[in-house]
């Protein structure tokens, strides 16, 4: 094994999770820890597959290692695989002049957005890999698991040694035809690729080589540990929140998809009925590969005008001496209601995360939010700004309802959608893999 150091990429820390326990210190998360929050039958799943499959090199490689639920996800996956026995490394690609601004608009397209997407773009894009890919030759996984967009093109110019697979986090069902053409091109040369339903599956992708993965929160990581709700309403209160209103809250990026403006408008007609309500937007900036984000919240600041009630937050400095783990649980604990009114959404790991806290979640009718959210049981599933706002009263004003959905949405996240199982997922492919 080469050392790192000897590869211009930024390698991500280890020391990623709770500090308190020492075997995450270095950079491992034992399966043993999740002991009484997944099935025994998972359990031994995962352990069997595993027995096989020790000592394996699998190398990740993703654009950021913060901000975003790729990110988000890999800060407990790295560890736990390592965990069961697995050589596992987790590496963000660099970007250079232009380079995210050209992936966030890629990005988007795969989405559905119009985009003009030229030959300069497609020479910049694949410039970029083929350097990358020059710093990365001589590393020897025995797979390699490529993420997203941003990384995909390093396929073209790695050596074919071992399998790859590509992990497309967004919805790829209705993209922009002639940015989809060039990446199916891409995804031709990959050995599988994953998505996270088989609704987000883009044209032309071989049968055979597709998978279907829905990702996952972490119940051990501090964001999603429980959280004295005492602890809770005082980080809240520091920050300005008057404890005695009902609070509405939106934990996303300021991205357009996640519609911002939309949730504003469903807070303002909302109001109406709640004199009351506040309303706090939590998208800290700290994604590099997102540079729209600053534009949007903008916009966003602008939509909400003088109104004394909207909190934004989108820097770290406003948070003062709090960590961001526990100032994203605080606020998913305690919030009187949870939205999530994406327009497009390849997941949604903040639904997730309220799911588990008990928070029954009113979500944009779209993507990976209709795989969690089963509409009038755990959560709402909403197509207008009108809708969500009935759906907010409705929640304020019915605590038991309230009470009743948030424990149907916890159930199923314990259910469907905790790390382990990725994990078991994952373990499964790799042994296809290598048989």
């Amino acid at each position: 094994m080469l050392p790192e150091v000897n590869f211009n990429l930024t390698i991500q820390s280890e020391k990623i999770i709770n500090p308190t326990k020492p075997e995450i210190r270095r950079g491992v998360i034992k399966l043993d820890e999740y002991r009484g929050i997944i099935g025994s039958h998972l359990f031994k799943e995962i352990n069997s597959l595993a027995k096989d499959l020790r000592g394996l090199k699998v190398f990740h490689v993703n654009a950021t290692s913060d901000g975003g639920g790729v990110a988000e996800i890999l800060k407990s996956l790295v560890p736990l695989m390592r965990g069961v026995g697995l050589e596992v490394k987790w590496y963000n690609i660099l970007p250079c002049p232009g380079f995210f601004d050209l992936t966030k608009r890629i990005h988007n397209a795969l989405q559905g957005k119009r985009i003009e997407f030229s030959r300069r773009d497609r020479d910049l894009y694949m410039r970029h890999m083929e350097s990358m890919a020059k710093k990365m030759e001589d590393m020897r996984p025995d797979v390699w698991v490529i993420h997203d967009p941003q990384p995909a093109g390093l396929i073209s110019y790695l050596p074919r040694l071992c399998p790859m697979v590509w992990r497309i986090h967004i919805d790829t069902s209705g993209p922009n035809k002639k940015v989809w053409s060039f990446f199916q091109k891409i995804g031709d040369d990959y050995d599988r690729i994953i998505f996270t339903s088989k609704d987000f599956i883009g044209h032309g992708i071989p049968e055979k080589k597709i998978r279907i993965f829905s990702p996952a929160i972490d119940p051990i990581m501090k964001k999603n540990e429980s959280m004295d709700l005492e602890i809770a309403k005082k980080i809240m209160k520091s920050l300005g929140i008057n404890l005695s209103r009902p609070l509405a809250v939106q934990v996303s990026r300021f991205d357009p998809w996640k519609d911002p403006m939309g949730v504003i408008r469903a807070y303002q007609e909302a109001k109406k009925e709640i004199p009351g309500l506040q309303l706090a937007l939590l998208g800290l900036l700290l994604a590099k590969d997102d540079p729209e984000a600053e534009k949007i919240l903008k916009e966003v600041e602008k939509a909400s005008g003088e109104d004394p009630d909207i909190f934004l937050f989108s820097r770290v400095s406003q948070i003062g001496n709090i960590k961001i783990n526990d100032f994203v649980n605080a606020f998913q604990m305690a919030a009187s209601v949870v939205l999530q009114k994406s327009t497009k959404e390849g997941f949604g790991l903040s639904v997730t995360e309220a799911m588990w806290k008990g928070q029954p979640v009113i979500g944009g009718n779209v993507g990976g939010i209709k795989l969690q959210i089963k509409d009038g049981e755990n959560g709402f599933l909403v197509n207008t700004c009108k809708e969500a706002a009935q759906r907010m009263v409705e929640l304020i004003k019915s605590p038991q309802l309230k009470k009743k959905m948030g424990q149907e949405a916890k159930e199923i996240v314990r259910e469907k959608f905790l790390i382990p199982r990725l994990l078991r997922d994952y373990l499964k492919m790799f042994k296809e893999l290598v048989k």
